[in-house]
């Protein structure tokens, strides 16, 4: 089960990377798409015929004489530290996927002539994916295997979710949502993109209470999706996928009362609940809840048994007491890039 996302309102639905009232949003798995993958041929037009044969390599005479069977990456894989943690099972299930690429390219955008849709790279997050050689970049390895791992090694289902991702970027226009000025009154002190932890991933701290006008937040969801978005975006270009591929979230529910949600917060709540379970997977390290009234704290555990084991450990829910704060927070991010507002030394919002 997913996380909930860090900026949403919390439904009456159990529904998470990266809740404006005090009911945690416990998201479930996002459904699994059915749209199919094309055939694949056996090579893309325009020139592909030449693409680098994408195969695993059996294990060394002497690996199997010390008895190991691993499977290891093609010979010629350019790899990063991120990559060197791929188990044998996920090299077997990357390259079977890095091979469907140019069909799944060709499915995502049917209005292009598919040569040229299965050989014409396409960016995500700010890596350029490209299906005639995917394995030139290390950094496309490790964001593929994100949707592998979000279905479980699935094929299929990592295709379907990879196509839907695409379709629904270039549907959204994730470049007018990063260029666009929203209110300062209104935005400003939402959400803040600050510091990193000790393991050097990007901050997202999501400040729900304090003087929030919640109704004009809410009063035009689309404007607030586009601004989520945008935040999200944000964080993840600050993302290298060579040595650091996932983000850190705070929530700060400080001030958050049990009346605070309505029917925009609701429906703001359900659309930024599916768009970051659908196409935004496995970006989320740590996910802490901060300032959680008593009362919050037993809802939200109340929920334990129906949470992944691993979702469930990414999760954390704190209390309101300072101490307890900078505890919790100062174990994961140094006290240099802490603000002061819970205990750190850093001049932050």
């Amino acid at each position: 089960m997913a996380a909930p996302d860090p900026s949403l309102v919390p439904t009456t639905t159990i529904s998470p990377d990266p809740a404006q009232v005090p009911t945690p949003v416990l998201e479930a798995p996002a459904p699994v798409n059915t749209v199919e993958i094309a055939p694949r041929s056996s090579a893309p037009s325009g020139g592909s015929d030449n693409k680098p044969t994408d195969t695993l390599t059996a294990p060394s005479t002497a690996a199997t004489a010390a008895g190991s069977s691993s499977v290891q990456p093609p010979q010629d894989e350019l790899q990063s530290s991120l990559t060197k943690k791929f188990t044998a099972d996920e090299w077997k299930a990357l390259v079977e996927f890095r091979n469907e690429l140019p069909s799944i390219f060709s499915s995502a955008f049917p209005d292009i002539e598919k040569a040229k849709a299965e050989i014409t790279p396409i960016t995500i997050w700010g890596v350029s994916v490209d299906p005639v050689n995917p394995r030139q970049d290390p950094r496309v390895s490790v964001i593929l295997m994100k949707f592998l791992r979000a279905r479980n090694l699935s094929i299929r289902e990592a295709g379907a979710m990879l196509i839907n991702t695409l379709r629904w970027r270039a549907s959204f226009n994730i470049e007018a949502a990063l260029k666009e000025e929203f209110p300062q009154e209104v935005f400003g002190n939402l959400g803040h993109l600050f510091g990193r932890d000790k393991g050097k991933r990007p901050v997202v701290y999501n400040v729900y209470g304090g003087n929030q006008d919640l109704k004009a937040v809410f009063g035009d969801v689309d404007r607030f999706i586009r601004w989520r978005i945008a935040l999200m975006e944000r964080s993840v270009d600050q993302l290298d996928f060579l040595e650091v591929d996932q983000t850190v979230q705070i929530h700060d529910y400080e001030g958050v009362s049990l009346t605070s949600r309505d029917a925009n917060s609701k429906a703001a709540a359900a659309e930024a609940t599916n768009i970051f379970q659908s196409h935004y997977p496995e970006l989320l390290y740590k996910k802490i809840f901060i300032n959680v009234p008593t009362i919050l704290n037993w809802i939200f555990w109340a929920f334990k048994p129906l949470i992944s084991a691993n979702t469930l450990a990414k999760m954390s829910v704190v209390g309101t007491s300072h101490h307890s704060i900078k505890k919790a927070l100062s174990e994961l991010i140094d006290i240099s890039e802490l603000p002061t507002r819970y205990g750190g030394e850093a001049n932050a919002f």
